[in-house]
């Protein structure tokens, strides 16, 4: 059976009963961060254009939990962008998952009035999709000019809505490919309103897959194994794997995988390197006006995506090692409070930039797509000292380093202070706590 094939079958399969525990986990984490993120991001310019733009008529669907109402595939593009806005949501299979399949099902789960359990199979049906996708590929989609969340998150979302639809396989199968050709995002457009854009446009691409698919429009049910399909038109090098026999249901990448959560609201390649700084200057106390170099040490891929080395505004900041080490030098943290243009523009912040060297490495760690074996910060004083922090594997948050539960709710409850949520924290994380026995328009009620 062909891949896309495949995939529509797992999906028509997959229910309830047929998860493992722990991928239940993995998924609820994914709404609570995901739903964080986007009541954050709900107030960025971003977010304020598309509702301007697209001016949504009411409907079923919750805009950013908050009053407004509009139809399903506008508030997953509505909702997705927000979500990613910050660049603070989480992530996993060299993308950002939760912030693609989470705005999908939950739009579309008010919609069909989908249970929480349903929710949860959904989730991981976009999952496995997209994962499946991702290890059959080693190539470097950044490098290409690709970015996988906007390319995987399309065919992942449409694998989601084709299971909140209960579609058949053949359906689903056609769902992925509409999904499939509905991918896009340019990794030029990092650092700007368009790359959040990408995430929310994933997931309105999802809905329509698995709609038009319901109501017969057809698609080829090879698009992602096909010769001129999905995962030869995507590759980097056009060695991508089209033909061994995929494991779904059998080896769970959830489980082996997982989701890393955010700590910081940059861009993933700079956190290895933030804890090391803060390790850093929590050791050994540095005035900015001491130092005369900072040196960090990352991979070659790592470096190509952060792409802005001098940014002037909190935005372009996100893709920029070199406000990282000096925010984390100047406030000594690197948070929501730091990423906006006030502190980015500060003179010392400006300067302490320039100070900034990266050397890179074509040295790959084989666990971690694209990253070095570690990440590590040295400073170098006008007094001739020198201070290295101590190498990092792994960034904390990342899945085999999680947050504790403690910081999960902390986090959360930061973002919904800095979107001013309509909702109190702890009554929605409490609610996101037991998805499985909520509705989707339980979970999004205002009381």
């Amino acid at each position: 059976m062909s891949l896309t094939k495949t995939l529509g079958q797992f999906i028509a399969d997959l229910s309830p009963n047929r998860l493992p525990e722990e991928a239940v986990r993995v998924a609820r984490l994914g709404f609570i961060d995901c739903i964080g993120t986007m009541i954050a991001g709900r107030r960025e310019d971003c977010v304020r254009i598309m509702k301007q733009v697209l001016a949504p008529a009411d409907g079923p669907a919750t805009l950013t939990f908050g009053k407004e109402k509009s139809a399903a595939p506008e508030a997953a593009w509505i909702n997705g962008t927000a979500a990613h806005a910050l660049d603070y949501d989480d992530v996993g299979l060299r993308g950002h998952p939760s912030t693609v399949l989470v705005p999908a099902i939950l739009a579309e789960g008010e919609t069909l009035g989908s249970s929480g359990a349903d929710m949860v199979v959904a989730y991981v049906a976009g999952y496995e999709t997209w994962a499946e996708l991702f290890r059959r590929d080693t190539g470097l989609l950044h490098q290409k000019g690709w970015h996988p969340t906007g390319l995987y998150g399309a065919v992942g979302a449409a694998a989601a809505c084709a299971s909140l639809r209960r579609l058949d396989a053949d359906k689903a199968a056609q769902a992925i490919a509409l999904g499939a050709s509905q991918s896009s995002g340019l990794m030029a457009n990092f650092g700007t309103m368009t790359k959040p854009f990408h995430a929310g446009k994933a997931a309105h691409a999802g809905i329509m897959a698995a709609r038009l698919a319901e109501a017969g429009f057809t698609a080829s049910t090879d698009a992602l194994e096909h010769p001129q399909g999905f995962l030869h038109a995507i590759s980097p090098t056009g060695t991508e794997d089209r033909t061994s026999e995929a494991k779904l249901g059998e080896n769970w990448a959830i489980l082996t995988q997982g989701i890393g959560i955010k700590k910081y609201p940059t861009c993933y390649c700079t956190h290895r390197a933030i804890d090391c700084m803060l390790d850093l200057v929590n050791e050994t106390p540095i005035k900015a006006d001491e130092v005369k170099k900072i040196t960090v040490n990352i991979s070659d891929y790592f470096a190509t995506v952060l792409r802005n080395h001098q940014p002037d505004t909190g935005l372009a900041a996100k893709f920029s090692m070199e406000f990282a080490m000096a925010s984390g030098i100047v406030a000594k943290r690197v948070g929501l409070r730091e990423l906006i243009d006030e502190f980015v523009q500060r003179p010392e912040i400006q300067a302490l930039m320039r100070k900034v060297e990266i050397v890179t490495s074509a040295e790959y760690d084989p666990e971690l797509s694209g990253a070095a074996p570690a990440d590590q910060v040295t400073v170098e004083l006008a007094d001739g000292k020198t201070i290295a922090g101590e190498p990092v594997k792994r960034a904390t948050g990342h899945a085999t380093r999680p947050l504790t539960e403690a910081q999960i709710f902390e986090k959360f409850s930061d973002c919904l202070d800095a979107g001013a949520s309509d909702i109190p924290a702890g009554v929605l994380f409490k609610r996101l706590s037991q998805i499985q026995s909520l509705s989707a328009r339980r979970i999004t009620a205002l009381q």
